[in-house]
């Protein structure tokens, strides 16, 4: 039968009750006390998410923390016929026609993705393979069937502002 013997100079391993006792002494934490401590930060971090969830006002990630209006660029980066995207502000704008600026949340409806563009005049979700029409933000191709939330865009000095 073999047994190891720990050195004298190495602390002995502790009952897990003994470590969460106070004066315990500088023993090292049971693993009981390990878990308790990375449980509360999770439960922490999960509420702190949630609370960052619900602070955005409608949801739709206008990119302001007050829900107030945005400014996102050049108007004439939005081309005729087609949009841009404002993806750290989830916001997509689009230009149907010359002069006429439509903007929408860039979150599908279908489950929460970013869209990540515009082509051939449909705003596109790299998920699933969403569409939505650039002048309504309709659903043109499921799976989503709600339209992009609508946003109201204006242009001040050659700047889009985005208002929730």
């Amino acid at each position: 039968m073999s047994h190891t013997s720990v050195p004298a100079d190495l602390p002995r391993s502790q009952d897990p009750a003994a470590a969460d006792a106070p004066g315990c002494g500088g023993c090292d934490p049971s693993r009981r006390a390990v878990l308790r401590g990375a449980a509360a930060v999770g439960v922490v971090g999960a509420a702190a998410i949630g609370l960052s969830a619900c602070s955005s006002g409608s949801g739709s990630g206008s990119g302001s923390t007050a829900g107030g209006p945005v400014t996102l660029g050049a108007a004439s980066a939005v081309p005729v016929g087609s949009g841009t995207l404002y993806r750290s502000q989830q916001i997509v704008v689009t230009q149907p026609t010359a002069g006429a600026f439509k903007a929408f949340s860039a979150v599908c409806t279908h489950q929460g993705c970013i869209v990540d563009g515009v082509t051939q005049g449909v705003i596109h979700c790299p998920c699933h393979g969403s569409q939505f029409n650039i002048t309504t933000g309709a659903v043109v191709t499921g799976p989503a069937t709600k339209p992009l939330p609508a946003k109201q865009v204006t242009v001040t000095d050659g700047k889009l502002v985005v208002s929730p």
